[in-house]
C-alpha cells in the first residue's frame, strides 16, 4: 500500500530548532522525524512512501536519503509554493491516484494500530476514514462531529469549562498516555462504552458521550478522492474537500482510536514527548551522533543532537540541545532550547516562535513562555 506523509511546513512554532533544517529532517529518538514516521507506516505494509517537500528540502533528502533504513522506498515530491493538506495530494496525485492509500502528517509519534483503521474502512465503503481519538483534555484541536460512524463536519477546539482542572497553559502538554481520574475517566469509560455498542450493531465509532473528538492527522482514503480536490491550488481537506464531499452524500467514516499518540509541532511539545518515550525505554538521554558529555557534568532529562560538547562542571536540566552547541564549564541550561548563536544573528524570529536571548556563543530559548 502507498502512503504520504505531510511534511512541508516551515515548522515556526519549533524554531530556533527548524533555522538551519527543514522539520523532518530534525532528530527525534536519533533517526530524523519523518523517518520514525516512515517506521510506523512500513510496520503495517506502506512500503511505497511519499513525502512533500518546500522549506530546505535539500536538508531532508540529506536526512532520509532513499528511505531504506526506515523499511520504505521514498518519492519526494516538490512544492514551489506551500499547497495545503489538499493540495499537496493533488500535486502527488499520480504517485496515490491508483489505489487506497494512507496519508498521515509528519510530525507525529504514536502506535495507533493502523490495521483496525483499515478494517474500518473497508468494512464501510467509505471515500475517506478519518483516524479520531477523544479530546479529554479538551487541547487546542478542532472538534470533529460525528453520528452512527460518519464524520459530519468540523468544528472549533474545544472550550474548557472554568471549573475544569484542565485549565493551565501546559494543560496541553500533558502525557495524553496517563491515567485519567475520578469525572474524566468516568466519561471515558463512557465513551468507549457508547463506541463498544454501536460497533456491535454493526455501525462504525459513535460520539455518544460529552467527550469532544479531535483528528489525529492519519487517514486512509480512495483515489476518487481527487474528484473533490481542486486542481493546482492550496486547499484543505478539512475545509476544502471533505464538507463538500459529505454534501453530495459521501460517506467519510470515523475511526475512533485507542493508542500513544503525540503531535510534535512545538518546541514544549517535542521535548516532552522525546522524555516521555525514552522513560518509557529507562532511559533519560537522547545523544546524537559525535556528542560528549564529560564526566563531571551534570546532564538529565536532555536530548542531545549531533557534535555538541557539554563541558566538566556544566549543568543540563530538561532541554533540547542543537547540532554544535557547546556548553561551557559552570554554565547551566534548564527548560530550554539551545542552538549556536551565529544560526541566529541574521534572522527574523518567525511570528510563532518563542522569543531567545543571546547567551556567550548560544542563543537559548525558555520553554516557559
Amino acid at each position: 500500500m502507498r502512503a504520504m506523509i505531510l511534511a512541508a511546513g516551515y515548522g515556526t512554532r519549533l524554531w530556533p530548532l527548524t533555522i538551519d533544517r527543514a522539520k523532518p529532517a530534525i532528530p527525534f529518538l536519533n533517526r530524523p522525524l519523518v523517518g520514525y514516521v516512515a517506521e510506523y507506516l512500513a510496520r503495517y505494509g506502506c512500503d511505497e512512501v511519499a513525502v512533500n517537500l518546500h522549506h530546505q528540502s535539500e536538508s531532508v533528502r540529506a536526512a532520509l536519503g532513499d528511505g531504506s533504513r526506515f523499511g520504505v522506498r521514498l518519492h519526494y515530491v516538490e512544492e514551489p509554493e506551500i499547497l495545503g493538506t489538499s493540495g499537496a495530494l493533488d500535486n502527488a496525485r499520480e504517485f496515490l491516484e491508483g489505489d487506497t492509500f494512507v496519508v498521515i502528517n509528519g510530525k507525529l509519534a504514536t502506535d495507533i494500530d493502523l490495521n483496525r483503521a483499515l478494517d474500518t474502512h473497508r468494512r464501510t465503503g467509505a471515500l475517506a476514514t478519518l483516524v479520531l481519538r477523544p479530546n479529554e483534555r479538551r487541547e487546542r484541536f478542532s472538534t470533529v462531529q460525528t453520528a452512527n460512524g460518519q464524520v459530519h463536519g468540523f468544528g472549533p477546539a474545544p472550550i474548557i469549562p472554568q471549573e475544569s482542572d484542565n485549565v493551565s497553559g501546559s494543560s496541553q502538554l500533558t502525557d495524553p498516555d496517563s491515567r485519567l481520574s475520578g469525572k474524566q475517566d468516568t466519561r471515558l469509560r463512557a465513551f468507549e462504552s457508547a463506541r463498544m455498542n454501536e460497533q456491535q450493531e454493526g455501525g462504525g465509532d459513535a460520539n455518544e458521550s460529552d467527550v469532544p473528538l479531535m483528528f489525529t492527522g492519519i487517514q486512509i482514503l480512495e483515489p476518487r478522492i481527487f474528484s473533490y480536490i481542486p486542481r493546482g491550488v492550496f486547499s484543505h481537506t478539512t475545509t476544502d474537500v471533505y464538507p463538500l464531499a459529505i454534501a453530495r452524500g459521501e460517506r467519510i467514516a470515523a475511526h475512533i482510536s485507542e493508542g500513544m499518540w503525540y503531535e510534535l509541532s512545538t518546541l514544549e511539545r517535542y521535548l516532552s514527548t522525546s522524555l516521555t518515550l525514552l522513560a518509557r525505554a529507562g532511559r533519560e538521554l537522547s545523544i546524537g551522533e559525535n556528542s560528549r558529555i564529560e564526566d563531571s557534568a551534570d546532564v538529565r532529562e536532555a536530548v542531545l543532537w549531533e557534535n555538541i560538547r557539554i563541558e566538566a562542571g556544566a549543568r543540563v536540566r530538561r532541554a533540547v540541545i542543537g547540532a554544535g552547541v557547546r556548553v561551557m564549564a559552570g554554565e547551566s541550561i534548564e527548560n530550554a532550547a539551545v542552538v549556536r548563536a551565529e544560526l541566529v544573528q541574521n534572522s527574523e524570529r518567525p511570528p510563532k516562535a518563542l522569543e531567545g536571548e543571546f547567551r556567550g556563543e548560544n542563543f537559548v530559548v525558555p520553554l516557559s513562555q
